[in-house]
């Protein structure tokens, strides 16, 4: 009976063992992916700009720097 009994003990623990290290793993992924992936800025109303009334909402405040205008000189 007690072979048994130690048997289903180290069953639990061998799964307990797993699911940690699923987790660990699927956490390290999810850090990886934060700390690699660099999304563009992407074209989105100004603050201020929105009308809840249409459905278009604007964020709250921006990440994104503005790109600079080009200057009407520059161009011939």
């Amino acid at each position: 009976m007690s072979g048994a009994r130690s048997m289903s003990k180290s069953a639990i623990w061998l799964a307990v063992g797993a699911g940690l290290l699923l987790v660990i793993g699927a956490n390290a992924h999810l850090v990886y992916v934060a700390l690699t992936s660099q999304p563009e800025c992407v074209a989105h109303l100004g603050p201020g700009e929105g009308d809840a009334h249409s459905g278009s909402f604007s964020a709250a405040q921006s990440a994104c720097s503005p790109q600079p205008q080009e200057s009407g000189a520059d161009q011939e």
